[in-house]
């Protein structure tokens, strides 16, 4: 005889599989942009400069025998080569120190992260532009504060070959290295940090405070250079990309030394600065 057992004894006895978490409940991703990571990166770029230095100073002690440099008729920072070359060398490292800090340590993109969108060729013509017309209106607003024309950027312009390497460094590097570390490292942080207006306020000043020693007693230079850092920020700040911020210090640095380059008959006559 067959007996009839429940419904419920003659189900399949299968594991009821867990629930698959939706997207909204994976965690949200680590941001590198904390104030731990600041710190970290601070004592990182210190030591960087003190790397560049040491690299700087053995290199010459090295070639000097075989260049027949002078000894030390001039310090590291009287002469524009040797200054150039330290600059050069502090930038690599921080680009070497940026590049491992987000690629290597955080796994992240690094043109992504620092947030780096090619513009169209129309937008990108429109920043070169706006780079020109910045230069322009720098050199023709009148002066607030006290201002010499000898400071000690214009003492590196030492000869012709001087001004062609300071001219070539102010085009071709330091937009995008500077630009690069405040406009998209420094400006990540303090924009995560404080928010966006600070962003803008913290690395337009910070920027000023760079070339201080640069214009040391010219202080309506540095008063322009900080009107300068907050156009560049502010354009990173609403357009939310690094690249109109290059494009635009890209510009304002080549006006520049074309303007100085034909002004001194081609950096021949640099006592008409």
């Amino acid at each position: 005889m067959v007996h009839d057992t429940p419904d419920s004894d003659l189900s399949p006895q299968f594991p009821v599989p867990e629930a698959v978490p939706t997207p909204t409940d994976a965690p949200a991703p680590r941001t590198p942009w904390t104030l731990r990571n600041l710190l970290v990166l601070i004592v990182t770029s210190l030591i960087a400069l003190l790397a560049a230095n040491i690299l700087v100073i053995a290199g010459y002690a090295a070639l000097q025998p075989l260049m027949g440099w002078p000894r030390s008729s001039q310090t590291l920072h009287d002469n524009p080569f040797l200054l150039l070359a330290l600059q050069s060398v502090v930038h690599a490292l921080l680009l070497l120190t940026v590049y491992l800090f987000l690629v290597v340590n955080h796994h992240l993109p690094f043109w992504e992260t620092l947030q780096w969108r090619t513009p169209a060729a129309g937008k990108a013509l429109q920043f070169f532009l706006g780079g020109v017309l910045l230069a322009v209106a720098i050199q023709l607003m009148p002066a607030f504060l006290p201002d010499r024309e000898d400071f000690p950027l214009t003492r590196l312009f030492t000869s012709p070959l001087a001004g062609y390497a300071i001219a070539a460094f102010a085009i071709l590097i330091a937009p995008f290295m500077e630009e690069l570390i405040f406009r998209g490292v420094l400006f990540s942080f303090f924009q995560h940090l404080v928010g966006s207006r600070c962003a803008v306020l913290g690395t337009a000043a910070l920027f000023a405070a760079l070339h201080v020693p640069e214009y040391w007693g010219a202080w309506n230079h540095v008063l322009l250079i900080l009107l300068v850092g907050l156009v560049f920020s502010g354009a990173r700040g609403m357009t939310g990309s690094l690249a109109p911020s290059v494009i635009l210090h890209v510009a304002y640095n080549t006006s520049l030394m074309a303007g100085l380059f034909f002004q001194t008959q081609h950096f021949r006559a640099l006592q008409s600065v």
